[in-house]
């Protein structure tokens, strides 16, 4: 049966999205990343193997599956071959057979990462946050209409052209904060020997994915970051620069609205956050110790950077927002495991603002920070859960925990993942999710 999956984390990212795509992927024919860039980080765990992605669709490790790069993306040439290199040495084939690289999609380069460093310093206190790798600049210029697309910078000149043009400009901004003058020869010089490699990669994914769409075949697209980190429906400006909901998906691709046949949301059992910004179920202060236990059950440092995550209670009221902008068919819900040992769980239900109840996310960040949760508190059950696949075989308080939780989002929950392997999950196979799994 022809299907068309969008999977999309529904909190501030680091959901589990790698795992779960993963888990999917052997029930699909193209896997595809349709926004950010190699600030992305997803894990892969195949029995004692661990892979780190960063730009490839996690469908990478499944032999013989088509991974495709959208336009929506922002690629770094380095970071790609880099990657692939990686993965090559692991045993997994990534070639121009099996990798797809959009010709609409933009080139990070190296002054968009001095740019990246230069924004952050001139924010200061109110720095974003963001993983310094050149995403945020390479978007402006797409937006800007500077961007270089992997289509140009194959036509030698008119890649120095543009290289040339945007570093004038680009200068005279890390140069008035007391960075060092790039060298466009030395820049061009670089992305010509990577992109004449790159090349072979290249080609009109947008023609290719509405073909194989209409011949029936099923495409998994992979969402990067989060929906509170959408640009424009996330916790602004501390967001990321593309558009990380269903409606990044297709811009990010190219397919037809219609094409899509299911969204999956992804969400933890709790609540991380990476970087500057609000977040109003966070751990401090008399729970800064249990952040910290959270922290280390379940390896809350960020794939990409290292950077520990900051950790909170689970944030229902902000799931049923990302559940709303995204229509959500079903939810994979991730790290059950990880609350394994407490004594009780609280959920937040709802949120109030200078005493009144919201009946929506606040847009403004202050207010944001301001937020006095509204917790209901669930009993733990103080049990291992780890590797569990079947929802019969939970302790009573878990499977009333992941039921009261579907209750507050609104969705069904059709996966609940009970540790970092493939094998470490319970599918409810009358759900969405399920029948997506066994078709």
């Amino acid at each position: 049966m022809s299907k068309t999956i969008v999977v999309i984390g529904a909190q501030w990212g680091d959901e589990g999205k790698g795992k779960i795509v993963d888990l999917l992927a052997a029930r699909f024919d193209i896997v595809v990343r349709y926004q950010g860039g190699h600030n992305a980080g997803h894990s892969v765990q195949v029995g004692d193997r661990s892979f780190v992605l960063h730009l490839l669709p996690s469908g990478i490790v499944h032999p013989g599956k088509i991974c495709v790069l959208g336009n929506g993306m922002v690629i770094d040439p380095k970071a790609f071959f880099e990657e692939a290199d990686r993965l090559t040495a692991q045993g997994i084939e990534v070639s121009p057979d099996r990798v797809k690289i959009s010709s609409r999609a933009h080139l990070i380069l190296p002054y968009h990462r001095a740019l990246d460093h230069t924004s952050e310093e001139r924010l200061g206190n109110e720095k974003v946050g963001t993983t310094l790798r050149g995403i945020g600049p390479a978007y402006e210029d797409k937006a800007g209409r500077r961007g270089i697309r992997t289509a140009d910078a194959l036509v030698p000149d008119v890649l120095r052209s543009r290289i040339e043009r945007n570093l004038e400009d680009a200068n005279r901004i890390i140069q008035a904060y007391g960075g060092e003058k790039l060298d466009a020869d030395e820049i061009f010089n670089e992305m010509l020997r990577l992109t004449e490699r790159l090349g072979n990669f290249i080609s009109d994914t947008t023609h290719y994915l509405n073909v194989a769409a209409s011949e029936g075949r099923s495409i998994l697209l992979e969402g990067a970051q989060a929906t509170l980190l959408d640009v424009d429906h996330g916790t602004y400006p501390f967001v990321t620069s593309s558009s990380t909901t269903v409606g990044g998906a297709i811009c990010g691709t190219g397919l037809a609205p219609h094409r899509l046949t299911g969204v999956l949301g992804i969400v933890r059992t709790y609540t991380t956050r990476v970087g500057e910004g609000p977040f109003p179920t966070e751990m401090l202060e008399g729970e800064a110790e249990l952040g910290q236990l959270i922290r280390e059950r379940g390896r809350e440092y960020g794939a990409s950077t290292g950077r520990p995550r900051r950790c909170g209670w689970f944030d229902a009221f902000a799931t049923r927002y990302a559940a709303e902008i995204n229509g959500f068919t079903s939810v994979a819900l991730t790290k059950l495991d990880v609350l394994d040992s407490l004594d009780e769980i609280k959920v937040c239900t709802g949120y109030k603002l200078d005493g009144r109840v919201c009946d929506s996310l606040p847009a403004v960040s202050q207010d944001l920070s301001r937020i006095e949760p509204i917790y209901a508190t669930q009993p733990g059950w103080k049990t291992s859960t780890v590797g569990t696949t079947e929802m019969s075989s939970l302790p009573a308080n878990a499977r009333r925990y992941v039921e009261f939780l579907s209750a507050q989002i609104g969705v069904e929950i059709g996966l609940v993942s009970t540790g970092p392997e493939r094998s470490q999950t319970i599918v409810v196979h009358h759900s969405a999710l399920g029948s997506w799994l066994n078709d």
